[in-house]
């Protein structure tokens, strides 16, 4: 849902483009206030609604590009008709909307907003800057499995988000491509790493990695986290954070090490976008990637020219059973202008139908609740259902996963700084290692 334009992001060490997964380093520290006020301001004021204020719903966006623009304002329009209402969005660019999200929620926020599954939805349920939306559950929880109504609730046990889309992290490839090499997809480790010396020997960038934005290695890390030591492993290290300085960690980095020498020449100073489009030219064989990402890039006759094999087994004690399916949804302010109109929007977000039509202009994403008519899905899709409905364990993605104070502050330039210099990994984690007992120890 949260999508990412060509341009106009950023990075979180530079002046540059900053992506959406930019986790809230003014958020969490309160910076950028003065400047995000003017820009990130809830419409309208507070008290009852009466009038027109009641058929009224204020909606904070950080989609202010053209896509997902233009889908929001289709399915705004539709959710008018079906509810009354009148949906009323706050355009915000996701540089400004994630980096100064604590800010917003403390201010004068919209009724409604962006916002994902995880931690992240956590950690503001925690610090009561959100409404639960129980009310919103007794509706449409027959809409959803078991495993989705577990991801929308607060440690509390109360509803706080209403999920919406998601997609999964795999190794993306061109069919087109693959069949004319007669290419066949691993499912070990031992057969990635032929297959990528296979690649390079027949003149091809074996895998687009991209890390200028900081957050695609992000990805490799927990996957390779959870191949080689497990899911229960990988989400105690991102919510607890108190093993990083360990052999079970460094083994990760450690075996890393091995594909740096097939990455995308210049890595890191190269956008996911750069790195698509050495996917989608034929240039690149494989991209550790979202279909939320790589599925805005192989559009139009290219769609279902986009396949993709899950992140190859490393110990085989684990295999291939987790997978990374980051879940996006909306979320409630803690006193909205207009809490009747927020539940009813929210009941309507939460169906198939209104699902149906956002990706009838997003097949980027598949939706969260059942009902919905997958025989409009490109191949891709379908083929993310199977994956995610197949695997054991769902993970969110480390910024979603981990706390927000330390995902992008510490870990971001701390795995920027491995691919810059992948001997130094001894003091790097020993650094990580402090800073997240620091973190964790402040309790907030």
């Amino acid at each position: 849902m949260d999508r990412f334009s060509p341009t106009g992001r950023g990075t979180a060490t530079t002046g540059g483009p900053l992506s959406r997964r930019s986790l809230l380093r003014g958020a969490a520290l309160g910076v950028g206030a003065a400047a995000f006020a003017p820009l990130v301001t809830a419409c309208g004021g507070k008290g009852t609604p009466t009038g027109a204020a009641a058929k009224t719903v204020t909606f904070g966006s950080n989609a202010a590009v053209p896509q997902p623009k233009g889908a929001y304002e289709t399915l705004f329009a539709a959710a008018g008709k079906a509810t009354g209402l009148t949906v009323k969005p706050n355009w915000v660019d996701h540089n400004t909307f994630q980096q100064n999200i604590s800010t917003y929620l403390q201010g004068n926020p919209d009724d409604v907003f962006n916002w994902f599954a995880g931690e992240r939805m956590q950690f503001f349920a925690g610090q009561g800057l959100v409404s639960d939306v129980d009310d919103v559950w007794s509706a449409i929880g027959a809409n959803y499995t078991d495993a989705m109504k577990a991801q929308s609730k607060g440690a509390d046990g109360h509803y706080y988000l209403v999920p919406f889309d998601y997609y999964p992290w795999a190794v993306f490839y061109s069919k087109s491509l693959w069949k004319s090499k007669g290419y066949q997809a691993p499912t070990t480790w031992d057969q990635y790493v032929a297959l990528a010396k296979k690649m390079k020997g027949d003149g091809l960038i074996p895998i687009a990695f991209t890390d200028k934005d900081g957050w695609p290695a992000m990805g490799t890390f927990d996957y390779l986290n959870m191949r080689m030591n497990g899911f229960d492993f990988h989400i105690d290290l991102m919510r607890k954070g108190d093993k990083w300085n360990t052999p079970q960690v460094k083994a990760v980095f450690d075996q890393w090490r091995e594909l740096i020498p097939y990455y995308s020449p210049g890595f890191l100073g190269l956008t996911w976008q750069d790195g698509a489009q050495q996917l989608l030219n034929g240039k690149a064989g494989m991209m550790v990637i979202g279909l939320d990402q790589i599925g805005t890039i192989f559009t139009g006759d290219k769609a279902d020219d986009l396949a993709f094999f899950p992140f190859p087994e490393v110990n085989p004690t684990y295999g291939q059973q987790a997978v990374e399916a980051p879940i996006d949804g909306f979320m409630v302010s803690k006193s909205p202008k207009n809490k009747p109109g927020a539940t009813k929007l929210l009941k309507y977000l939460g169906t198939a139908k209104a699902q149906q039509l956002w990706l009838g202009t997003n097949p980027a994403d598949i939706a969260t609740a059942n009902g919905v008519d997958t025989s409009k899905y490109t191949a891709p899709q379908n083929a993310a259902v199977k994956l995610i409905t197949s695997a054991r364990n769902l993970s969110q993605f480390m910024d979603r996963d981990t706390r927000p104070d330390f995902a992008d502050p510490v870990m971001l330039p701390a795995i920027q700084k491995f691919l810059n210099d992948p001997s130094d990994i001894g003091s790097i984690l020993s650094n990580v290692d402090k800073q997240a007992k620091s973190i964790w120890a402040s309790g907030s």
